[in-house]
């Protein structure tokens, strides 16, 4: 036991180092979080400056007296301003957007649908054991489900669709299994890291009683990832739903197709429509996923 006057040194010793007489290094993740925050500004400010010397362009090109003129005139034929009855007025052209509409958001429904089903299939056999170690054969399970998830995150959805529709018809089909292609790569990956990073005590227990594996697996790991999954789900829902629109242009059905042909045709008010249906659908969605994701919470 310290001696009294010994005691009495220490506290005075920590009093002055809290008041700051006695120099505390800083944290070393403070310091690597200054160094990479210099380190992002210094790379932004080189990617401008290399912009702005290979395409010889700058703020005030952007915004130049015809940048503007030509923004004006495009806003105002989208407005209808060229048109005696633009088509955001015609109850047809709001119909057809509708079913367009319904198209896409079937769409995102059947991709999310394909991205679920292979993300439960195959979340166990890539995430790292919760128990034990794997054999062989399932360290070589383990790494070709891995690597499948890395290829189908890595290639794009447009790339998946271009792909798709020399295989498919273009359709809602094509669409989806391009869409849900990639969001399977991200959402099992996703998922992975949260069965790797569960409490390991109720596994533990329920093992101990005598469960086998795959009780254990869904009695004590599913029901505790499952808020987790459901959460990832639905925000990867209201991701596809944004890139609907994006995968039409090759070919899928819905609103994005739609929307380049009416661009190729320079239907400006139909080109409106279809922008105020999408933007719609994609808030309709959103609060949809917001209600959904305080549920599974």
């Amino acid at each position: 036991m310290a001696r009294p006057a010994e005691a009495e040194a220490e506290a005075v010793a920590g009093v002055r180092t809290l008041a700051g007489t006695t120099s505390v290094p800083p944290p070393r993740g403070s310091r690597v979080l200054r160094l990479s925050a210099w380190a992002v500004a210094a790379l932004l400010v080189a990617s401008w400056a290399f912009v702005l010397s290979e395409e010889n362009a700058g703020v005030g090109e952007l915004l130049s007296a015809e940048t503007l003129a030509n923004a004006g005139r495009f806003l105002g034929r989208l407005a209808g301003a060229d048109e005696d009855e633009p088509a955001f007025l015609n109850a047809a052209g709001w119909a057809e957007a509708g079913r367009l509409a319904w198209q896409t958001l079937a769409m995102s429904v059947l991709a999310i649908g394909f991205a679920a089903v292979g993300t439960l299939l195959t979340t166990m056999a890539g995430s790292r054991p919760v128990e034990g170690r794997r054999g062989w054969g399932g360290q070589l399970l383990f790494a070709a489900v891995r690597l499948s998830w890395v290829f189908a995150r890595a290639v794009p959805e447009l790339v998946w669709a271009l792909l798709i529709v020399f295989v498919l018809a273009p359709g809602i089909l094509a669409g989806a299994l391009a869409l849900g292609l990639h969001t399977f790569g991200v959402l099992a990956k996703l998922c992975a890291e949260v069965v790797e990073g569960l409490d390991r005590r109720p596994l533990r227990a329920v093992r101990a009683a005598g469960a086998s594996r795959a009780q254990a697996l869904l009695y004590a790991v599913l029901p505790s990832a499952l808020p987790s999954f459901l959460t990832f789900l639905l925000y990867r829902w209201e991701v596809i739903i944004r890139t609907t629109i994006v995968v039409g242009f090759v070919g899928a059905a819905g609103l994005g197709r739609e929307f380049r042909l009416r661009m190729s045709y320079l239907h400006y008010t139909d080109v409106a429509l279809l922008l105020l249906v999408y933007v719609g659908l994609v808030l309709a969605v959103d609060a949809v996923g917001v209600g959904l994701r305080r549920l599974a919470r």
